[in-house]
């Protein structure tokens, strides 16, 4: 299947011989409810061809395909695990990224290591292919630290709540790379509901003025919140790239290899100078928008079975076991190590010590601050209070 074009079309009007405008009570025909999107593997498994996008995936092995296969299941047990621990209150809070997983593990592959990733708060599969130790994305949820990773080291950004907000701040690097003469790429995450805010549109006008390298890239998962998509925008999401002079692909969110291609594509793009472009994995949500949510009551069973048919696991399951590139062997082993990481994951949540409350004052200054230094003491002093109330 192939991609919808993001050219601007001029609608034609129809008219008589007399230069009359043709009746208006001819029926229009009825358009496809189905979306035109990127595809390579089809909900049953079958992998189909696309002259534009099959020579960014035309080296990638059996191997390959199994590795993706891992990094999907592995991520998926670590949100089902995080998920359980906020129910037993381990966590405050956390967010799923149930059902979107062959979104983020296929873009997350695509990028280089010298690329520069800014997430928000639900890219755990894109966190697991840059390096970042899954553990480390629940201390924020527990409340023990506000992140716990450098993002330098990994090119992993903290996690973004403020929403949309990361656009810019991915857009601002992405200039800057290009002022430096790299080669290197930035990718920015976010969902369908904060493609309607202010700073992703600015953020759109700034990369294609500018020509950053950057990739915008909307997992489309249909729910913002209790909010569809259809409340947000008449057109299809990467539609609204042509506005601001850059190109939109839209492609099937559920299909690893179709995001890998995709997401190669616009990456090396923005690597040699052609600017920003914009991708819209559509995809479902599968659970809740986060634990404090109940999708039940604003989505219909109907909808998430039919999604669940298109499950982006299965597909790639299916998918190996046709083409013999996986056997009972691999999977067995697999269940293996998913076992074992849900115990880490476990383990490793239980035992996060509690904070240094005083860290709140470092990284206030980069050279300190006499107003901070006054506040810390005073904090200090406060804290000492109640160790020498409980000495009495």
């Amino acid at each position: 299947m192939t991609v919808e074009s993001t050219a601007a079309r001029t609608p034609r009007r129809s008219t008589t011989s007399g230069g009359k405008r043709a009746s208006a009570k001819k029926a229009a025909p009825k358009k496809s409810t189905e979306p035109q999107l990127v595809q390579l593997l089809t909900p049953e498994g079958k992998r189909v061809k696309n002259a534009e996008y099959d020579s960014y995936v035309a080296d990638i092995t059996a191997d390959d395909m199994r590795a993706l296969y891992r990094d999907m299941v592995l991520t998926r047990r670590f949100d089902a695990e995080a998920t359980s621990l906020q129910r037993q209150g381990e966590l405050g809070l956390w967010a799923s990224l149930l059902g979107q997983e062959a979104a983020q593990i296929g873009s997350g592959r695509a990028t280089r290591e010298d690329d520069y990733v800014f997430p928000t708060y639900r890219e755990h599969g894109v966190a697991w292919c840059r390096g970042v130790d899954p553990t480390n994305l629940l201390g924020m949820f527990r409340g023990v630290n506000h992140g716990g990773w450098d993002p330098n080291t990994n090119n992993f950004h903290l996690y973004t709540i403020v929403i949309g907000s990361q656009t810019l701040h991915a857009t601002g690097y992405a200039m800057g790379v290009a002022k430096d003469g790299a080669d290197s790429a930035v990718i920015a995450y976010f969902g369908d509901g904060a493609s309607s805010q202010g700073d992703v549109a600015e953020a759109f006008t700034f990369s294609a003025v500018y020509n950053a390298p950057v990739v915008f890239f909307c997992q489309n998962n249909q729910w913002a919140i209790s909010e569809p998509t259809e409340k947000q925008t008449r057109v299809p999401l990467y539609q609204r790239a042509q506005g601001f002079g850059f190109p939109g692909v839209r492609v099937d969110g559920n299909d690893v290899l179709a995001v890998l291609a995709v997401t190669k594509w616009a990456l090396e793009r923005a690597r040699t100078g052609e600017g920003p472009a914009l991708i819209e994995a559509f995809t479902y949500r599968m659970g809740a928008h986060t634990t404090s949510d109940d999708p039940t009551k604003y989505r219909r069973d109907e909808e998430r079975e039919a999604w669940e048919a298109k499950d982006p696991i299965l597909r790639l399951r299916t998918y190996l076991e046709a083409e013999g590139h996986a056997d009972e062997g691999f999977f067995a082993e697999l269940e293996a190590e998913s076992e074992a990481l849900g115990k880490r994951v476990r383990e490793v949540v239980r035992a996060m010590p509690d904070p240094d409350l005083m860290s709140i004052f470092e990284n206030a200054y980069a050279d300190g601050h006499a107003l901070v230094d006054e506040e810390r003491a005073q904090f200090a002093a406060y804290q000492a209070s109640f160790a020498d109330e409980g000495g009495k």
